[in-house]
């Protein structure tokens, strides 16, 4: 069976951080086995780059300018038509990636992985984005979403009969307590004088990290608060006002092994997301592949999938500071519930959520995919009678 080439076209890469730059390098990582798989992202200075980091090739191109998160990318239309693979992956959202494919329209099996809802306001969603999303949906032969919910989005309705369901997996070895990380899990639960939850994330709305700190007032626990984003300051102001000072921490971004220690060290991990916007949530599995029960909200999305109610941890209502509370009160006083639940997350990851299990998935599908456009391209005309 020859190798596959495949293109992984996605916003950004690591070191950029986020929840689809980790799963883009897990999929490029993780396929090297079969495949040749590299990654065309977006870089977020002038100057077009190639490099090749752990293994993989990365293609980062120039940007002039950027729109909010958005980079704009001129020539990634050229490079994206000059690209020679037997797949294209595109990694959607991805507003820069959706106009290039418009413009290039390369002649590459085409696969969708739709990660998340794009939230705009109406009008800019059908005149802006809908157009080139559409594009892009009727053109591929498969569309991924990484868990069951997802299938029935709005936007997926016309293509559910080509939807793969591929869940998200993580690197096991990137979350081991090794022996290097032992001893400031062991520093940091010193330190901590009351029980320690944890949010990770960026610092926008949909993120509800408002909701959070309006949960905490008059609670026996402290906080930590790991991400940066637009709203920092307005939260830090709010935390003060709510006289949260002493109890919560801003940490801002924090390198890699610092982050899984404080996985390691907190008792429970909380992500208060209010809007679809948060389609899966991979704060989530990395908390419970640490053996951490997670709060989190019941959005309709693959969130209360991944994380199960009562079982691996607690789901609430988005937006409800009383309820949210009461979750967290409820984790506050009972150990023994917050070991049961954190052991049966990490036993959940182990076995639904691995960067094997989503690999395998991704080799599977790009196998018929590839055998299919064969198939196509090979068979004899009609005679003409």
């Amino acid at each position: 069976m020859k190798r596959l080439r495949i293109v992984h076209l996605g916003k950004y890469y690591p070191p950029v951080r986020g929840g689809i730059e980790t799963v883009v390098e897990t999929l490029c990582r993780g396929e090297a086995a079969w495949s040749d798989s590299s990654a065309m992202v977006l870089n977020k200075r002038l100057l077009t780059t190639v490099e090749h980091r752990d293994g993989v090739a990365v293609r980062r191109i120039g940007s002039v300018a950027s729109l909010g998160a958005v980079s704009v990318a001129p020539t990634l239309p050229l490079w994206l038509a000059r690209a020679e693979a037997d797949v294209l992956v595109l990694h959607e959202p991805n507003p820069m990636a959706l106009v290039a494919y418009f413009l290039a329209r390369p002649r590459i099996p085409l696969v969708v992985w739709y990660h998340s809802e794009v939230i705009r306001p109406q009008w800019k969603y059908q005149l802006l984005y809908e157009p080139f999303l559409e594009f892009a949906l009727q053109r591929a032969a498969r569309i991924v979403v990484a868990s069951p919910p997802m299938r029935e989005v709005p936007a997926l309705a016309r293509y559910r009969g080509k939807c793969a369901v591929v869940p998200f997996g993580l690197r096991l070895e990137r979350y081991r307590m090794v022996s290097g990380t032992a001893p400031r899990v062991e520093m940091i639960r010193r330190s901590a004088t009351k029980a320690t939850f944890l949010f990770v994330g960026r610092l926008v709305g949909y993120k509800g990290v408002d909701v959070l700190l309006r949960a905490l007032p008059g609670l026996d626990a402290e906080t930590v608060i790991v991400g940066d984003g637009p709203l920092r300051g307005s939260l830090e102001s709010l935390a003060h006002d709510l006289g949260l000072a002493d109890r919560v921490q801003f940490r801002g971004e924090v390198a890699s092994d610092e982050l899984l220690a404080l996985y390691h060290a907190c008792d429970a991990c909380v992500l208060p997301s209010v809007t679809r916007q948060e389609a899966f949530g991979m704060v989530q599995l990395e908390a419970m592949l640490c053996g951490r029960p997670v709060v989190s909200t019941d959005l309709g999305t693959g969130v209360s999938w991944v994380n199960q109610h009562e079982r691996t941890g607690l789901i609430v209502k988005p937006g409800d500071v009383d309820d949210l509370r009461r979750a967290i009160v409820r984790l506050l006083g009972d150990p023994i519930l917050r070991q049961r639940l954190g052991a049966a997350a990490q036993a959940r990851v182990l076995s639904h959520f691995t960067a094997e299990g989503m690999c395998s998935a991704t080799h599977t599908l790009y196998q018929e995919i590839v055998s299919q456009d064969s198939l196509a391209t090979h068979v004899e005309p009609a005679a003409v009678v």
